[in-house]
């Protein structure tokens, strides 16, 4: 519901001018798709003023007329009694001359050329539109598109500000006589939502399959239902974009589904009914307190969760992981199919790998026409994608693996102000985009991998879209200093000045920059581990801890670099990375019989001479020092993941494997020639080749080893020079168990310990990092 205007005094009539003053208010934050204005309107009518409110580019303007001290409790009232949604601050107040009207009104939009804008994001919804939605007597009884101004879509549906109905996706469905009455009537619960529509005016499902097409949304909707019953893949519009679904029990549409994506092994999200018990939900994972909490957050994000073995789910759905990721409806069409259905969906983004989600059905059809047997369009435009966000509870605390719809555009203050609009293009990966300007930067939703044609031109979209809905135009360019990153060639192409900023100095003052309250002034030590970013020399990094703050950031630890065969494609291929640290060692029956089982042939003479070859001459053969290359190492060694169909697949096989306590090994720490710290990996691989020690024993030994490794270097570099606390940012922290048995060890030794909490500590934090680092530059 809007916020409570029900509190202060009943005048039930205006009062006399004589004793009236006038003041007028300019609120900023979110306050517009929020119902905001309904509720100024009817909180000034409960205090008696007189005066209107209207919606300004960015902003709400306030003009209001009454006794002083009633003026003075409808400010208060303004902040304290706001929608829940909201989140409004005073920008100014000033005194004006009394106004001569006799009633409040909300005026007509006023637009300028103002920045001071802020988006809302995707709501879910709300309660009393889930009430009506089940309510038989109701108009909207079982209508998919239900929605008031305290729920539905937001971010995605606004074509421009200020937050209008001509603006939104919604232009095209004009209201009907009941709808506008409801729009017009300030004490309606959809008094101004945007949004708004009906069985009569608003939008319609349409059902396609094998030829045959269904117009009438509730029968559209009921052939879908059938449709996942009888096993088959549907493509289901939402909010966002389409979800590719398909009944979470059945191994039999999971195989289709997997095989015709492709996507072999990389984890389906499922989506439950959200019942008072979550019984659903219950049957598939063992729930935290905090866990349940993230799943009925605002946001409605997916959530990882520790799985069940005893449940019903097909095995497929997270093969070689005990985790599994669960979300609740969000949309009232996910209420009703999810209610009639009475199980699981897998709801996966309905893309090809590592492109954004799709959007419109054509592309659709076309794309994805031999995956989806089924397809429930809608006809509401989605002005621009927002993919589902991800987290994971880490050290007790919900952390964002992927911001997206329900919390993306993402709003952070900068510590300083900047002297020109900026845009920050982000890395390969997890793409995400930041635009700032004076104090403020605006994180993107995910985009997706940057390696196809379709990716880069969903970039191209958002960057231009983003400038627009803001009305602010970049004046500089940032991006990552890797030569083979598609959004570096872009960037250099725009005819702008374009600033590079290295990769984990991106890393490490993201996380210093979400961190409220943080100074920015003192030192710091963060570790940024991840799987390759380009180094400050030409390697590629990925074990290194920086010293310092943004813009001034030193390497003083690392791990021992060792040569990467086939350089980035290491990362999909893990034994490529065990091969060369069996090189390292002199272990070349081991290297042997690593490539001969990964590759599953016996022939491989001419092939395994020819890679040693080039790797001794170093022919495309990188220096690495990443992490997350010696992660794929240990998952090739022990067998778990000799080749990857997806990014991280090892490691976080690997992790699924670690669930008992192991002692660590200890390992060699020296400074090198340039003063940096670097741990020698070379006892830990060799335990990893120690077939007489099992698969789960080496992988929780793995886990425990690094933990203690950067222990060990914080606090060698404890010795040299203080720092006011360590930080943990790059992909590998996105596994929980090195994160806690780092903050564990850490915290042993008194040491402060800081992690992402608003944005990812993977790629999709770079965007802001970069922001930050141009911030400092100087």
């Amino acid at each position: 519901m809007d916020g409570d205007a029900s509190a202060g005094p009943d005048t039930g009539q205006l009062l006399d001018r004589s004793a009236a003053s006038a003041s007028r208010w300019v609120l900023s934050g979110i306050v517009q798709g929020v119902g905001f204005r309904p509720f100024v309107y009817r909180l000034a009518h409960r205090y008696g003023l007189r005066g209107w409110v209207r919606n300004c580019t960015g902003r709400v303007e306030v003009v209001a007329s009454g006794p002083p001290e009633r003026l003075q409790a409808f400010a208060r009232d303004l902040l304290a009694r706001a929608p829940a949604i909201a989140r409004p601050a005073i920008e100014s107040v000033d005194a004006v001359s009394d106004l001569r009207l006799d009633d409040f009104r909300i005026l007509a939009s006023e637009t300028g050329d103002d920045s001071d804008i802020h988006v809302p994001p995707d709501y879910f919804v709300c309660e009393d539109c889930l009430a009506e939605l089940a309510d038989r007597t109701d108009r909207r009884y079982r209508y998919p598109f239900i929605n008031c101004t305290q729920c539905g879509p937001r971010y995605t549906l606004i074509r421009a500000l200020p937050y209008d109905r001509s603006h939104t996706s919604m232009a095209g469905f004009p209201l009907c006589a009941d709808c506008e009455r409801e729009y017009t009537d300030s004490l309606d619960r959809r008094f101004h939502a945007e949004p708004v529509g009906c069985p009569v005016c608003g939008p319609q499902l349409l059902f396609r399959q094998s030829g045959r097409e269904i117009r009438d949304s509730e029968m559209a909707l009921a052939a879908c239902v059938q449709a996942l019953r009888d096993g088959r893949v549907v493509a289901v519009k939402g909010v966002g974009g389409y979800h590719l679904m398909c009944d979470a029990a059945s191994s039999a549409a999971l195989m289709h589904l997997r095989e015709r994506k492709p996507r072999p092994h990389k984890p389906l999200a499922l989506m439950c009914p959200d019942t008072p018990e979550l019984a659903v939900l219950r049957d598939i994972a063992l729930l935290s307190a905090e866990e349940e909490q993230l799943l009925r957050s605002p946001g409605r994000p997916i959530v990882l969760a520790p799985r069940r073995h005893s449940s019903r789910v097909a095995a497929g759905v997270a093969p070689g992981l005990g985790m599994v990721g669960l979300m609740l409806p969000y949309s009232p069409l996910h209420h009703l199919l999810l209610n009639a259905f009475g199980g699981a969906l897998v709801a996966t983004s309905a893309n090809l790998s590592g492109e954004p989600v799709m959007t419109d059905e054509q592309s659709v059809e076309q794309r994805l026409g031999g995956v989806a047997q089924a397809f429930l369009h809608h006809n509401r435009p989605i002005v621009r994608p927002a993919d589902d966000p991800v987290y994971r509870t880490i050290q007790g605390r919900p952390r964002p693996l992927r911001v997206g719809r329900g919390n993306a555009p993402l709003e952070l203050r900068l510590p300083v102000e900047l002297g020109r609009p900026v845009l920050a293009v982000g890395g390969h990966m997890k793409n995400t985009v930041c635009l700032a300007w004076g104090a403020r930067a605006v994180v993107s939703p995910h985009i997706g991998d940057m390696g196809t044609a379709r990716s880069l031109e969903v970039f191209e979209q958002l960057v231009t879209d983003l400038q627009s809905l803001y009305g602010v135009r970049a004046e500089v360019l940032v991006c990552d200093r890797h030569p083979g990153y598609a959004t570096r060639r872009w960037a250099r192409r725009q005819g702008l000045p374009c600033i590079e900023v290295q990769h984990h100095a991106a890393h490490a003052a993201a996380l210093v920059g979400e961190q409220l309250g943080g100074s920015v002034a003192s030192d710091c030590l963060v570790f940024t581990w991840d799987g390759v970013g380009y180094g400050g020399d030409g390697e590629l990094w990925g074990g290194e801890a920086l010293l310092g703050g943004p813009g001034r950031w030193h390497r003083v630890a690392s791990m021992r670099p060792f040569r990467l065969p086939g350089a980035e494609r290491a990362g999909r291929e893990p034994w490529r990375s065990a091969v060369s640290l069996a090189w390292e060692l002199g272990r070349e029956a081991e290297a042997r019989q690593i490539m001969t089982q990964a590759l599953d042939r016996t022939d491989l003479a001419g092939d395994y001479d020819l890679l040693y070859q080039a790797w001794q001459r170093g022919l495309n053969m990188p220096n690495s020092s990443a992490v997350g290359r010696l992660f794929d190492a240990a998952a090739a060694l022990t067998g778990v993941c000799r080749t990857a169909s997806f990014e991280g697949q090892g490691p976080m096989w690997l992790e699924a494997l670690a669930e008992q306590p192991a002692s660590p090994v200890t390992l060699t720490l020296q400074a090198g020639p340039d003063g940096v710290l670097r741990s020698d990996w070379q006892a830990l691989i060799e335990v990893m080749m120690e077939t007489s020690r099992s698969v789960r024993e080496r992988a929780a030994l793995f886990h425990s080893t690094l933990a203690g490794v950067l222990v060990q270097q914080a606090l060698a570099v404890r010795d040299r020079q203080g720092f006011d606390y360590v930080g943990l940012c790059g992909g590998v922290f996105q596994n929980r168990r090195l994160s806690e048995a780092c903050v564990t060890g850490l915290q042993q030794q008194g040491i402060e310990v800081r992690l992402c909490e608003r944005l990812p500590c993977n790629d999709a934090g770079l965007s802001f990092g970069q922001v930050m680092e141009y911030a400092f530059s100087g």
